[in-house]
């Protein structure tokens, strides 16, 4: 009996205030402008694709990063649309990547996308893989 009554006064009291606002969430990962410019090079074409993002078991430390461009959505993949770029983030990597910036750097001997994890606890000594 005590529980109902509770449920009846939320009820009334939502009711008194109208319906609640739902707040935008931040998004799980963050582009930034070198990496959108990238992105935009490399999927410009007849064919708009999209970059996934995920994480697999792999390497000395445990995890590594896995990108691959799709043209379809998975069910529950996380969408980043970020200055006409979508980037889907998989729905098993979500809480890895969480709060991410994902940049694209060049220097003279490479170039490649950059994840700034703060999630991250180590890496193993050559930088492919790491730990959460």
């Amino acid at each position: 009996m005590f529980p109902t009554r509770i449920h009846r006064q939320a009820a009334k009291t939502i009711m008194a205030h109208g319906t609640r606002q739902l707040k935008p969430r931040k998004a799980p990962l963050i582009l930034t402008a070198a990496a959108v410019s990238r992105l935009k090079e490399l999927s410009s074409g007849d064919h708009p694709q999209f970059l996934r993002v995920g994480v697999k078991s792999k390497g000395c430390s445990g995890h590594s990063y896995m990108m691959e461009f799709t043209d379809t959505r998975g069910q529950f993949d996380e969408i980043v649309d970020q200055q006409g770029v979508t980037v889907l983030v998989d729905s098993k990597a979500l809480l890895t990547v969480l709060g991410s910036e994902m940049d694209y750097v060049e220097d003279a001997l490479s170039s490649q996308f950059v994840f700034h994890n703060p999630n991250v606890k180590g890496t193993c000594g050559c930088g492919e893989s790491f730990t959460v």
